[in-house]
């Protein structure tokens, strides 16, 4: 089974509850919410919604593993979970890139002690040591033994170990982490990377994480019910760069653009599909008065 969700409510809760069955929580990564907020959640959403939690910062950040207080946290994140119910219960511990591999056993002694009872354990490493043959090997075979599947970006590397529940987390492939929008090509190879986990019984979470998830989930999700992929603004050429930056404030510069907007992708024609940044680094640098203003350098540059 594939499920499709965001990390986090890009939009109101109604409206994400009408259109998604599942949700990776991350105010649960900054505080711990009142019980009777967490029951609400539940309340809000129908009774097979499903939801995920990321774990507390202090386990993975501020404690790193020490056993005695990171075991406190882990219990008020079961509580968290509980209070969730779904299908499974899972609880996704992301630890930062200053975590290396020189201490795994850390986390492996922590994942040792906890009690679980019925809570599925998930953990995303961060950072580039990890993927050195000889980490992924040491990962694997820690994971296997204390059975926490790994979660990773499945266009930057597949994880060293899984049971039944592969977990996905989409971060963006820009430049800067999160300012990103999927094309549709690298949608189709989302399904590609993820459909063998499906295929072999597992169950497939993808979780987007950028800043276009809500239309990226929406789209994907759309392309595994129907073949076929929404378009993104509804039109073509100069009007889907209109449907882009027509909220951006005047006057403004072309740094400005760039930074807010480019990342953005617009299609110049059907199913032909460009990351606006492309567009903009071609207009001359100066201050633009008006939306048309920067309309009319685009038009010379598409002519």
């Amino acid at each position: 089974m594939l499920k499709v969700g965001c990390c986090g409510y890009p939009t109101s809760m109604k409206k994400y509850y009408e259109s998604f069955s599942l949700v990776e929580l991350n105010r649960t990564f900054y505080g711990y919410p009142q019980m009777s907020t967490v029951t609400g959640w539940r309340e809000k959403a129908a009774a097979d919604f499903e939801f995920t939690v990321k774990a507390h910062q202090a386990i993975s950040h501020k404690y790193r593993f020490e056993i005695r207080p990171s075991i406190e946290a882990f219990e008020q994140m079961k509580q968290i979970c509980k209070a969730l119910g779904a299908h499974i219960l899972l609880l996704l511990i992301q630890t930062p890139r200053s975590f290396r591999p020189d201490k795994i056993n850390d986390a492996i002694e922590f994942f040792t002690r906890i009690e679980r009872k019925n809570l599925v354990i998930i953990w995303e490493t961060r950072g580039s040591e990890w993927d050195k043959p000889e980490n992924r090997a040491a990962l694997e075979k820690s994971l296997k033994k204390v059975d926490v599947s790994h979660v990773v970006d499945p266009f930057k590397n597949m994880p060293a170990y899984i049971r039944n529940i592969a977990y996905f987390r989409l971060h963006g492939l820009g430049k800067q982490l999160y300012y990103y929008q999927y094309s549709d090509e690298e949608l189709r190879r989302l399904h590609r990377l993820v459909e063998p986990f499906e295929r072999k019984g597992k169950e497939v979470y993808i979780l987007f994480n950028n800043l276009a998830m809500l239309d990226d989930a929406t789209r994907f999700m759309q392309y595994l019910k129907t073949g076929s992929f929404p378009r993104l603004t509804g039109v073509t050429g100069l009007d889907s760069v209109r449907a882009v930056i027509g909220k951006a404030r005047y006057p403004t510069t072309k740094n400005a653009l760039s930074q807010r907007f480019g990342w953005r992708l617009v299609e110049l024609e059907p199913d032909k599909q460009t990351p606006l940044e492309e567009l903009i680094k071609k207009i001359p640098s100066k201050t633009y008065r008006s939306l048309e203003e920067v309309l009319t350098e685009i038009k010379l540059i598409l002519a």
